[in-house]
């Protein structure tokens, strides 16, 4: 099977100038990765049968490869900034219904469970922070 090149070029130079679905090599594209990562992930959500998901995933995995290697590497992950953000704003384990019950938020604190994409984009809007900060 033969692949015409020239429409694949046609159409790839317009998919890139639409979002970043190529390798991440500076502080500016990880940026606008992140952007449109939010974007997509208020329209697609956890939908794997919406058109978008692939590109979701994709770009995700994108961004964790740009991250992995040109961002500093903490142990800091999502449930620890939700924890400290519980903290500073004296939010109780009963505060956080976007989330769930009660023993839904206490298994999340406690590491039985871990944060859910649903999860990620509600705290994200509670607290008005990227989605990133808690992947």
């Amino acid at each position: 099977m033969t692949i015409a090149l020239q429409p694949l070029e046609i159409a790839w130079g317009k998919l890139h100038t639409l979002i970043p679905v190529f390798p991440i090599r500076s502080p500016q594209q990880h940026e606008r990765a992140i952007e449109t990562l939010n974007n997509l992930l208020e329209t697609v959500g956890e939908n794997e049968k919406h058109p978008l998901y692939d590109l979701l995933d994709t770009l995700g995995t994108l961004i964790r490869a740009y991250e992995e290697n040109h961002c500093p590497k903490t142990a800091i992950n999502g449930v620890e900034i939700l924890k400290y953000l519980m903290d500073e704003q004296n939010i109780a384990v009963d505060d956080l219904p976007e989330l769930g019950n009660k023993a839904y938020v206490t298994d999340l604190l406690t590491g039985k469970k871990q944060l859910t994409l649903s999860d990620v984009k509600a705290l994200a809007q509670r607290f008005n922070l990227s989605v990133a900060t808690f992947v």
